[in-house]
């Protein structure tokens, strides 16, 4: 394989997801399909597409986001900021047509209906007719600390809730979010490069300090307005907010995220009454999906009990022991479409309806879809890569992917490590022939709580590793205790203590992966991660050098009580109430234990893990006199997609590791290689 090529490759096509088609929406009757794909593995110009007869039909090209009513006849779409219009059909090509706005547009939403759309611009919440273009202000303030109709950023960023406004299924009101920044503290995020250019100011609310002051509001459209109320001191989260057939329907969680109450609201009156109550002594986890109602008013929602996530209706499991609830997808009628794992490394499509449980995937692997009517789109992610099929009365219809093939083909053996069976992914050099010669080995987890890395699928992360591995090394990749997947005991092993426990499953699956293969050179390990593996990094060479001998933390949070407090204080409470998990899992503070090559990069744009983390982690090591590496990233977010930094800072880690763990150049295939 031309792994040379492989860096180059990996920058110009996003980490391989340009070309895929996403965000699909399926007509009620399911014979059309709309998505979002680009025209090629290179071409980061998002095109919406209409699949109908087993065709695909180009509707519209620099596409931001999109829209349907409920019938899928009309959809909107924005361009660059500018609202469009258009009816999805093959024969008349989309007839896009443009809709004056009052400025540029954010999350553009069709009534049901089709005739209107509610948009945000400049913080103002506006409706815009779709036949005339006549533009209506709904809600607006003149505080420029207030935003209509919007998601605030712990919503956004760690609640699941992206959107801030919602149409009733009738489509003559809007319920919408008012969220006031006022008491959010301000941090700025300056460009060094640049230093003619101001700093550029940041609401974040760190653990401890306020969050944004959220309350829900709905409008008539004629300038009546109602506030929905609850008791926002002691529920301050608005975690969820949905209108179907039965009336609004919210769920808000308390500050400790301890207790979560799902609520009914009078959009006339504004009246709240409580459905249910879930508490959890350490916190209520977030369900994407839920809560819902059926048609019949049943509420779909989640219960966790011991080793199991279930799924409920009507406060009754419906799923077994075992099984893992992990999204809910859709609600239509009295069925739910829901995606679950029985397996660790796999996750399948699932449906309950009256009849039964029924699942619709099989094969290893991470299959989601959408359903209406009689029609199936199956998305499935296997490790020969990703298919997209349309099943309809027993025929199959692909939808394309122009996905590039990557210069690295994984070669991946999967175990499963000690009594937890932690499940790792071991990928050797294609060219190593077993017992010829000892490989240093990179750990490259996450091992956090928003992501499973070992699943049998075909992802960047493991394109990376066969990468390194074709250097000279093994690669080993873990999910221990607090990834997702594998129920809520597993995920709340690291509450109150967010590294003793991901450190000691990442070295009991790299004894398992030598005892597997004895060609691992366990005096010569690395370890490299990303945001929560970058911490992960850092922490197992301060803690055990003993068995980690060189560092990679790629936009690590090292200072907790600078992270969010949605996020933060859902592992480790309150930090007024904990100072001592927040000290005990604070990188910063251990700083004068590095005794083994660290590297710190960090993107100084990061507004999510601010670059302020690597630069005091990197002054605490300097003070205690430990010498280490500091990469930092210019203009660079917290996923870095410039093309020459991209490629630059793959080479310069690969240089380190081979530099700190004594690698050569890789031979060619047959050629014996040195130690």
């Amino acid at each position: 394989m031309d792994t040379n090529a492989f860096p180059t490759q990996s920058a110009r096509t996003r980490r391989f997801t340009l070309g895929l088609p996403r965000d699909f929406t399926l007509s009620p009757d399911g014979h059309r399909v709309l998505f979002l794909r680009s025209q090629g593995p290179e071409d980061p110009v998002v095109c919406l597409w209409l699949h109908v007869g087993g065709e695909e039909h180009l509707l519209a090209t620099d596409v931001g986001t999109y829209t349907t009513d409920a019938a899928m006849s009309t959809v909107a779409y924005t361009t660059n900021g500018e609202l469009w219009s258009l009816t999805p059909t093959a024969a008349e090509g989309g007839s896009p047509k443009h809709l004056p706005t009052a400025g540029p547009v954010t999350d553009p939403r069709l009534d049901p209906t089709g005739h209107r759309i509610a948009y945000v611009t400049d913080r103002a919440l506006r409706v815009i007719s779709v036949a005339d273009g006549n533009d209506k202000l709904v809600a607006a303030d003149a505080d420029p600390e207030v935003s209509w109709g919007v998601a605030e950023y712990i919503a956004a960023e760690e609640m699941y809730r992206t959107r801030g406004h919602w149409w009733s299924p009738d489509g003559t009101q809007l319920m919408a979010a008012r969220v006031d920044l006022t008491p959010v503290q301000r941090w700025w995020i300056a460009d060094p490069a640049n230093p003619a250019e101001p700093p550029r100011q940041i609401p974040y609310p760190a653990a401890g300090t306020p969050n944004a002051l959220v309350s829900l509001h709905t409008f008539d459209l004629a300038g009546g307005s109602t506030q929905l109320r609850w008791d926002s001191t002691a529920y301050e989260y608005l975690a969820t907010a949905d209108w179907d057939a039965h009336g609004p329907l919210l769920s808000v969680q308390s500050r400790d995220q301890r207790t979560l109450q799902i609520l009914a609201a009078d959009p006339t009156t504004g009246d709240t009454h409580l459905l249910h109550e879930q508490r959890d002594p350490s916190w209520v986890q977030l369900i994407d999906g839920v809560p819902a109602r059926t048609a019949s008013g049943k509420l779909v929602h989640t219960e966790d009990s011991g080793e199991t996530r279930y799924l409920t209706v009507d406060g009754t499991r419906v799923t077994p022991d075992g099984l893992q609830l992990r999204v809910v997808l859709d609600v239509t009628g009295e069925s739910v479409l829901f995606l679950a794992s029985d397996e660790p490394t796999e996750c399948h499509l699932w449906l309950y309806d009256e009849t039964g449980l029924q699942q619709l995937s099989d094969g290893p692997g991470s299959h989601e879809g959408y359903r209406a009517g009689n029609t199936l789109l199956l998305s499935s992610n296997t490790e020969a890569g990703r298919t997209y099929v349309v099943r309809r009365n027993g025929q199959d219809h692909p939808i394309t992917s122009h996905r590039a093939t990557p210069a690295a083909t994984p070669r991946i053996t999967w175990l499963q490590a000690g009594d937890l069976q932690i499940r790792t992914a071991l990928l050797l050099p294609s060219w190593h022939t077993p017992g010829s010669a000892k490989l240093p080995v990179v750990m490259a987890p996450y091992a956090g709580p928003a992501m499973s890395l070992v699943m049998k699928v075909a992802a960047p992360w493991f394109y990376k590793a066969q990468w390194y591995a074709e250097q000279g090394f093994a690669v080993v990749i873990a999910d221990g205790r607090g990834t997702p997947g594998r129920g809520p005991a597993w995920e709340k092993t690291v509450h109150r203590d967010l590294l003793a426990a991901p450190i000691e499953d990442q070295i009991t699956a790299l004894h398992a992966a030598a005892e597997y293969c004895p060609d691992l050179d366990l005096t010569r390990v690395g370890i490299t991660g990303w945001s929560f593996g970058g911490m992960l990094a850092t922490a197992a060479v301060l803690r055990r050098p003993d068995v980690f001998h060189a560092g990679i933390s790629g936009a690590g949070p090292a200072e907790q009580r600078m992270y969010d407090t949605h996020w933060r204080e859902r592992f480790l409470g309150h930090p007024d109430e904990y100072p001592d998990d927040y000290y005990r899992s604070s990188t910063v503070n251990e700083a004068a234990k590095l005794e083994r090559p660290l590297l710190l990069v960090h993107g100084l744009a990061d507004d999510n893990v601010f670059a302020a983390h690597s630069l005091r982690l990197s002054a605490a090591l300097l003070k205690a006199g430990r010498p280490h590496q500091f990469l930092p990233l210019t203009g660079a977010a917290h996923s870095p997609t410039d093309e020459a930094t991209v490629v630059g800072l793959l080479l310069h880690e690969l240089n380190f590791l081979k530099t700190m763990l004594g690698v050569g150049e890789p031979a060619a295939p047959g050629t014996p290689r040195e130690r």
